[in-house]
């Protein structure tokens, strides 16, 4: 092993070590107690701080050190959807994370699927969308198990083979979170918070210094140079462009706020105020995600000629060709954790939706919280190897999935939105509005029809979804249900953190 090699694996190998410790500290002094609820959404008592830090974390993955810095190399400016979506994403939470949040806590739910269960009656809606988001998160999971290693096999320069590496970001991560659940990871994402924003900050003078003399040369040159890259649709006819743009920015930012680890983050506040707090800061984070864009586009001219996967090693390829050892192993560990903590709450979340919907439903469990919790982190420990094993065995299989998660997921949008302010929607229109754009969307990406006519198949199945779930509410049957409203839609929380009044009304 080189003298880099050794320096750069011990900075990395030392931070690992750390943030495993980080992780299990989180619960010292508060013993095994409190069940499901203590474990998954950290006994709602998280604060703007904490909320803050887990929230940004489960947005910026390792996509942010490897994809956007892939895709700001490969096309430029349709790059900047995540931006856009995200941002939107933010204000459109300051109003739903707070009613989620107050829906969750007075009827004692813990994640979405409790939530679809409750809204409509049925238990068995709870563990088909389990199976679902279950689908459509293993893919993610996978991504931040690939994403770790190609980062740690990079920054230890080649010394960690990817196989190991794979391994090691299984371990770290579950290594934490089945025993300290959503608290752990918001602990570590203060870690990683502190390291990313620093090492991106440097980056995002250094680059530019020291290989073009500054911002001003370097725009100047991508204009002269490579001007495709700052319009729609970008570079290599892509067809990303305004349409796909802004059709897929309106899909993401409805999707991510019902997205299971984002309402995880929802459910862990100590009170709605937190979570409006919460809102009005993230898009601050933001900011950090021009860097691996731009520095994706400094690659361009730095190590041109980066092909398929070797493309989302841009930002890293810059890394190691100008920096010393030691600063390539901190920004390693600040990628490195980047993939830790979203994969944490991916896990965490998994655990939690079988814990309670799957699971849970069985009688020996059902009355039992802390057998619930004990099945979550079963099932925590049993996703992390089915990902770790598909990684090693069948990765395509993980690949292909991931190209209809987010599209997937944002199927739930009228059951769960909607459905919570509608008293209207019935179970079959939610169920057939569901099953109708979730099928749209695999019959679309898989026989490789994204975008349509420009537009986010995903938004066209989206739009289908809810059609169909309002034609069947109104003339389909009409499961009878006699809760009062009040039990059944969700509440504006005042001011103060307490449940207001009811949002919607109807029979």
């Amino acid at each position: 092993m080189s003298a880099d090699a050794t320096i750069a694996t011990a900075v990395f190998g030392v931070f690992m070590v750390l943030t495993v410790a980080l992780g299990l500290l989180a619960v010292r002094g508060r013993g095994s107690g409190g069940g499901i609820t203590e474990w998954s959404v950290g006994g709602r008592s998280l604060g703007t701080v904490f909320i803050w830090v887990l929230m940004a974390g489960e947005g910026y993955t390792s996509f942010s050190y490897l994809g956007a810095a892939g895709w700001g190399y490969n096309y430029g400016a349709p790059v900047l959807y995540v931006i856009a979506y995200m941002s939107c994403g933010y204000a459109i939470g300051y109003v739903v994370g707070p009613t989620l949040w107050a829906y969750a806590r007075r009827h004692g739910l813990v994640t979405i699927t409790d939530m679809v269960a409750h809204r409509y009656g049925r238990p068995w809606l709870g563990t088909a969308v389990a199976v679902l988001a279950t689908v459509c998160l293993l893919p993610y999971i996978q991504l931040q198990i690939t994403g770790m290693g190609v980062v740690v096999s990079t920054i230890s320069y080649g010394a960690i083979s990817l196989n190991w590496a794979y391994f090691i970001a299984f371990a770290v991560t579950t290594g934490f979170v089945v025993v300290s659940g959503l608290r752990g990871s918001a602990w570590v994402s203060v870690l990683k918070d502190v390291l990313v924003i620093g090492t991106l900050g440097f980056l995002a003078v250094y680059v530019p210094l020291h290989y073009f003399d500054g911002y001003g040369p370097f725009l100047d040159r991508v204009v002269a140079e490579k001007p495709d890259w700052l319009t729609f649709s970008g570079h290599g006819g892509s067809g990303l462009d305004g349409s796909w743009f802004v059709s897929t920015s309106l899909l993401n930012s409805l999707t991510v706020v019902i997205f299971p680890t984002t309402v995880a983050g929802y459910l862990g506040a100590r009170n709605a105020d937190a979570l409006r707090r919460n809102a009005m800061l993230l898009p601050l984070y933001n900011v950090l995600l021009f860097v691996p864009m731009l520095l994706g586009m400094a690659a361009v001219f730095v190590v041109p000629g980066l092909t398929g996967a070797g493309s989302n090693l841009a930002l890293f390829k810059l890394v190691v060709d100008s920096l010393p050892a030691w600063a390539v192993g901190l920004i390693g560990v600040a990628a490195a954790l980047s993939s830790i903590v979203p994969m944490a709450v991916f896990m965490l979340v998994i655990g939690t939706m079988w814990g309670r919907s799957a699971l849970g439903a069985v009688p020996a469990l059902a009355r039992r919280p802390d057998r619930q919790k004990t099945a979550a982190q079963i099932v925590v420990v049993a996703s992390g190897v089915l990902a770790l094993v598909m990684t090693y065995t069948a990765p395509n299989t993980l690949v292909r999935l991931s190209l209809i998660s987010y599209e997937g997921m944002a199927q739930l949008v009228p059951m769960i939105l909607l459905g919570l302010v509608w008293r209207r929607l019935t179970l079959w229109g939610a169920v057939s509005g569901l099953v109708t754009g979730g099928a749209l969307v695999c019959a679309l990406v898989f026989t490789e029809h994204d975008p349509v006519g420009g537009v986010n198949a995903g938004a066209v199945a989206l739009g289908l979804n809810v059609a169909v779930a309002l034609v069947v509410s109104w003339l389909g049957p009409k499961p009878v249900d006699a809760r009062p409203d009040d039990e059944v839609l969700a509440r504006d929380p005042g001011r103060d953190g307490s449940a207001g009044a009811v949002v919607g009304g109807g029979v």
